[in-house]
């Protein structure tokens, strides 16, 4: 056999010299430029950028209100607090999500009740959410998987019926539209992150945005030590102004060096997505015969974020479980993502509240076989090619006719 063909895993030769790393931002000279100015102003905490950054995602979401935060995790924690739940209470999501989405639940003392996906779509399902309402369901946290909004008509129909808060986990959706109204204006509030290997980075960070002028006011002031103004009015050329602790607040707020990044980001935002939907379709196109399952298409009047680009691999027909294709991509040097393991085979959910294998099938389908590829808009026609190159010759060589063959080569580490 060709050693071009023989997975880098078992000795071959690697499709890449140099490690792909899996979302990498794009940063250009403007971002850079407005963080120098940043360090040089003095302004380095939070400050008039930050307030500028706020109001260009109010803008662009057409939400009334946006507060930025360190991570989106912090804003689905103050949404909570702001909307009103508290300990005692349950909170309906999708076991198909990041730790966090649930964590903040728990901080709280609320308690997260999962319903399971629609498999195509890998978003929560309202079927779903309606079987799991009780007397003490207080609010539903969608997921926007990957980037693709959640069916909002149905969550919103449930929410007014059984008088519910909805809270957005927004983390993959910036600038996704849902039936051409763009997520974060929406819901009683959405949580937007700025993470590293976001659509729209800050390094670390995040937005809520909302309508609620009162759910606006609560956020701001929790996510300050629960002060009434904030540094930058305290300090500000505008005049000294003591604050008042109103609240025990928390340490959430981001800082101006983190907007001076947004700023720039934002306004590169639809350039970046038009290089993302090229990368999306170069996928979409080149794994068309491959045995896996690529994304499908967001419904009709909606907008995928693109923020992965997630394929499950079909290890019914590979038989070779998803760790040994992620372990032989990871050995071409394409850096890889899981997104996710779901929340409920999690030793602390699993345990906590007995959930099991078998709980919630679409998201353990989901979960078995996901790998998120390289998706960025800094990835040049090399890179993607060798994406795909990679791929190919790992889901070629782990086909039927080469089963016997490579059992005797696998790792015992690895298993199958």
């Amino acid at each position: 056999m060709n050693n071009s063909t023989v997975p880098a895993i078992f000795g071959g030769s690697p499709v890449r010299k140099k490690f792909l790393i899996f979302g990498s931002p794009k940063i250009g000279k403007e971002e850079i430029k407005e963080v120098v100015d940043s360090l040089k102003s003095g302004w380095i905490g939070t400050g008039p950028k930050v307030a500028r950054f706020e109001k260009m995602v109010s803008e662009f979401t057409g939400a009334k209100y946006a507060i930025a935060l360190n991570s989106a995790t912090a804003g689905m924690h103050l949404s909570l607090i702001a909307c009103g739940i508290k300990s005692g209470d349950e909170v309906i999501t999708t076991p198909m999500t990041f730790a966090a989405t649930a964590n903040v639940i728990e901080h709280i003392g609320a308690t997260p009740i999962f319903a399971d996906i629609d498999t195509p779509t890998m978003n929560i399902d309202p079927i779903k959410i309606e079987k799991k309402i009780t007397k003490k369901t207080k609010a539903i946290i969608p997921v926007h998987m990957a980037g693709r909004p959640c069916n909002m008509t149905q969550i919103r129909k449930l929410a007014k019926a059984y008088n519910l808060k909805v809270i957005e986990d927004a983390a993959h959706a910036f600038g996704a539209k849902y039936r051409n109204k763009k997520i974060g204006s929406i819901s009683d509030t959405s949580c937007f992150s700025f993470y590293v290997t976001k659509n729209l980075v800050t390094g670390e960070g995040g937005m809520v945005t909302t309508n609620d002028k009162r759910v606006a006011e609560k956020i701001r002031i929790y996510s300050l030590h629960g002060m009434s103004k904030d540094a930058w009015k305290r300090y500000s050329d505008s005049g000294f102004k003591h604050y008042m602790i109103e609240v025990p607040g928390f340490k959430y707020n981001m800082m101006d060096l983190q907007a001076a990044i947004g700023i720039h980001q934002l306004k590169a935002f639809e350039q970046n997505q038009k290089r993302r939907r090229e990368v999306w379709d170069f996928y979409n196109h080149a794994f068309k015969n491959l045995p896996l399952i690529r994304p499908t298409d967001p419904e009709k009047n909606t907008e995928h974020a693109y923020h992965l680009y997630t394929i499950l691999v079909d290890i019914d027909k590979l038989k070779v479980s998803r760790e040994i294709i992620q372990q032989s991509l990871h050995a071409e040097n394409i850096g890889l993502g899981i997104h996710f393991v779901s929340l409920h085979l999690h030793p602390f959910y699993a345990n906590k509240y007995k959930l099991k294998r078998g709980d919630f099938p679409n998201s353990e389908f989901v979960s078995d076989r996901t790998i998120s590829l390289p998706f960025s808009a800094k990835l040049t026609d090399k890179d993607t090619k060798d994406v795909v190159k990679a791929v190919t010759k790992i889901l070629n060589y782990f086909s039927e006719n080469q089963l016997k063959k490579i059992r005797s080569k696998l790792p015992k580490a690895i298993g199958n």
